[in-house]
């Protein structure tokens, strides 16, 4: 085992997979539009199945397209011939995996698709196989060559079947329009739920706001700047609006004569760093970042009302970095 290279082997293994990938891109046609209007038009759900390592793709394709909005859900085809066949609907539609198509398993499963003509996408490496015959529409695997050819292990012919149940899910989100806040909805946790939150989410209400009017005495606008504890000040015009805000930048440049001022002789005008309740939090952080100048505190505004405030700590408490 002297002259084993296990960067040598890695990198095989890649290059074999990756050659595979760009052979099946290649060779994409009508087959895959005819598989993504079939799911489009679904009044159902997606339901995958597969045997071993096809099994556990199959798992994977589900998780994806349920993250993705689309009602999707596993089924073991063995499990399948046992009762889990009553989970399958009429107006579903089954994607079956299956690298040789010849799987027994799967035959419960191909004579109940057949039997209430509920649409078959096959995934597989043989049209001519019991599935691809079955299939309303066959996704034919490339003649990639598995990475571990020796032996044969699915391999290769697993990253393909992964890669397509991938393009499949995105050009179907895709064609639905699915945005960034649907995807929010089913990712409430971790990193890609605290990056998917949006201002309204995190911010706080309209009653922790400090605000105060152009004629307001600098005296009296300095107790709601201290008493909200933001640092900030908004002021707000007769028609609602926030027409500038007054910093610790704007106290030091009227330092001398500050209490003989109003609010909006101190106030820099027009801010202009604030954002709406929509905005992705994320977004709201590099709005904070970006010079000049970078700021800690944002106005949270609706049709340039304010109605709510964010600072930078409610941002890295949720996780959005």
């Amino acid at each position: 085992m002297s002259n084993f290279d296990a960067v040598a082997v890695a990198r095989r293994v890649l290059n074999t997979e990756a050659d595979a990938l760009r052979q099946q891109a290649d060779a994409l046609g009508d087959d895959i539009v005819r598989a993504v209007d079939i799911l489009a038009s679904a009044k159902g759900r997606i339901v995958c199945t597969g045997i071993g390592k096809s099994g556990h793709v199959a798992r994977k394709i589900a998780a994806t397209f349920a993250s993705t909005g689309q009602p999707a859900f596993f089924v073991h085809a063995t499990e399948a011939s046992h009762g889990d066949l009553g989970m399958i609907g009429q107006d579903d539609v089954i994607l079956g995996l299956s690298k040789s198509g010849e799987v027994r398993e799967l035959a419960d499963v191909l004579a109940y698709a057949t039997r209430f003509h509920i649409p078959l996408i096959a995934i597989t490496a043989s049209p001519d196989s019991a599935l691809g015959r079955a299939a309303t529409v066959v996704l034919e695997l490339a003649d990639g060559t598995e990475a571990t050819a020796e032996v044969n292990a699915p391999t290769t012919s697993t990253t393909l079947q992964i890669a397509l149940g991938d393009a499949l899910a995105v050009a179907l989100l895709e064609r639905r329009g699915f945005t960034a806040k649907e995807f929010k909805t089913f990712h409430p946790g971790g990193k890609l739920g605290a990056m998917l939150r949006t201002v309204g989410d995190l911010m706080h209400g309209a009653d922790q706001v400090p605000l105060v009017t152009p004629d307001t005495p600098m005296r009296e606008a300095l107790m709601v700047m201290t008493g909200k504890t933001w640092g900030i000040v908004g002021v707000q015009g007769s028609d609602g609006r926030l027409v500038g805000v007054i910093t610790d930048g704007d106290l030091r440049r009227h330092f001398d004569d500050l209490v003989t001022h109003t609010a909006g002789e101190v106030m820099t005008p027009g801010p202009r760093k604030t954002v709406p309740p929509g905005m992705l939090a994320s977004e709201a952080l590099a709005l904070m970042s970006d010079p000049p100048p970078s700021v800690t505190v944002l106005f949270v505004v609706d049709e340039g009302r304010p109605v709510g405030i964010l600072h930078v700590h409610d941002l890295l408490r949720a996780g959005v970095m």
